[in-house]
């Protein structure tokens, strides 16, 4: 059987809680819109004149531990829940199920993509990753018009495909940093050659939007960007930049509040708050894949002057394919470039009442400083490649949040405390089809 081919970039409220990955609605929900999107499939074969076309799918079954008992370790921040103070095992983190359908038809094409995955309320509700028309203008210049990834790491485009990746999952440290993987909008792209190397240079325009817990909502507008891939036999590297301006409800209780205290507390609304805030965001990875061995390593700095924090963040991961067999070792961290505590507003000379009512406010801006992430993560993990379609992984990690920050955990309980690592190991079958 062929593996099915997945687009590159370059060419391709709280909802009801769920107790597992395979033991909801929403499991079965996900699984009947597949077998939808393969009948799309079947219609749009009666006319073989008119379109060629094809469907594929992927998935994951997941389960992770956290021996960290004050907080959720998770992939994203969008999840609701994960490992460690939820339950000790957890199968949201990385479960997943995902349906794609392509269409072609002389210069035009189309691909639509369908994921299940745990969203901000707990719910597996199915959504739409990738909806876009694309027109081939020339052999080498084309457009895309519809939901696209957004192109800014080496698996932007897979990043949810977990057989494609070597490792269980993308590193939360670097991907984590962009939890918006799509765009609605447009983009232009340019694939050209120089000798032996290929170039593939990507323009894009849109707008994002995702639900966040407790029924606020993150939205991107204005997004702009630029990415550049090159590729020369085993080697592939990718160079992106994008600037977006970002709303969101978080905080915003807090914000208004201390706006009431005058000019100090203007200032510190103006300072962290997520109101047509600016982000930019640059990245860069390099993979050097011969056949027997791999190695891969990304950098990514973001910078938004808002609570949601400036941060650099890299990671370096090597792997050795053994026959069916291939272990791998890996290792990331994420460091704040702004300070992660705020001393707020002065309260000398106060009134009582309104001095606690301000330490409140300052315990309020420095939570929120808290999340912003700085953590390294130690990992090591062996992949078997049961058949050319499935893929089992054991992955183990040594996790420590540090500086006084949460790192990359949900959930964290007053009882939390930085700078002591915690253990993840992770278990997972990865299939497509």
């Amino acid at each position: 059987m062929a593996l099915p081919t997945f687009h590159r970039t370059d060419s391709p409220s709280a909802a009801r809680r769920t107790s597992t990955f395979l033991h909801t609605g929403n499991y079965y929900r996900a699984s009947a819109l597949v077998c939808c999107l393969i009948c799309m499939g079947d219609a749009l074969a009666e006319d073989q004149n008119a379109f060629s076309w094809k469907y594929s799918g992927f998935g994951t079954l997941g389960a992770v531990y956290s021996s960290e008992r004050e907080g959720d370790f998770s992939s994203s921040i969008l999840r609701t829940r994960g490992a460690g103070r939820s339950g000790a095992w957890s199968p949201d983190v990385d479960s997943r199920l995902g349906a794609q359908i392509d269409v072609e038809k002389g210069n035009w094409s189309g691909v639509l993509q369908v994921v299940s995955e745990q969203g901000p309320g707990g719910s597996f509700a199915p959504r739409v990753e990738w909806a876009n028309i694309k027109y081939q203008l020339t052999p080498e210049f084309s457009m895309r018009v519809g939901r696209i990834a957004l192109p800014m790491f080496l698996g932007a485009d897979s990043r949810k495909v977990g057989y494609t990746n070597p490792w269980i999952r993308t590193p939360v440290e670097v991907y984590g940093a962009l939890p918006l993987s799509s765009s609605d909008g447009v983009d232009l792209n340019w694939r050209w050659s120089a000798g032996e190397i290929g170039h593939a240079t990507q323009v894009f325009f849109g707008s994002s939007g995702n639900d966040l817990p407790n029924g606020l909502r993150l939205r991107a507008k204005d997004i702009n960007g630029i990415s550049h891939t090159i590729e020369r036999n085993a080697v592939s590297a990718r160079v992106s930049a994008a600037s977006a301006r970002l709303d969101t409800g978080i905080g915003a209780e807090l914000f208004s509040t201390l706006r009431a205290f005058g000019t100090p507390g203007n200032l510190l609304a103006d300072r962290y708050g997520i109101t047509g805030k600016r982000v930019n965001m640059i990245s860069a990875g390099l993979n050097y894949d011969p056949g027997k061995w791999f190695v891969s390593a990304e950098w990514g700095r973001t910078r938004t002057d808002s609570l949601l924090g400036n941060g650099t963040a890299a990671y370096v991961g090597a792997g050795m394919r053994i026959g069916a067999l291939t272990p791998y070792v890996g290792y990331a961290r994420v460091r704040a470039d702004m300070p992660t505590t705020e001393p707020g507003l002065p309260l000398a000379g106060m009134p009582p009442q309104l001095a606690a009512i301000g330490a409140q406010l300052n315990t309020g801006i420095n939570s929120f400083l808290a999340a912003i992430p700085v953590q390294s993560t130690c990992s090591a993990g062996l992949r078997w490649d049961a058949t050319p379609t499935v893929a089992l992984k054991m992955q183990i990690e040594r996790v420590r949040p540090r500086d006084g920050s949460n790192g990359t955990l949900i959930n964290t309980s007053p009882n939390f405390r930085s700078g002591q690592a915690f253990g993840v190991a992770s278990v997972a079958l990865d299939f497509v089809f």
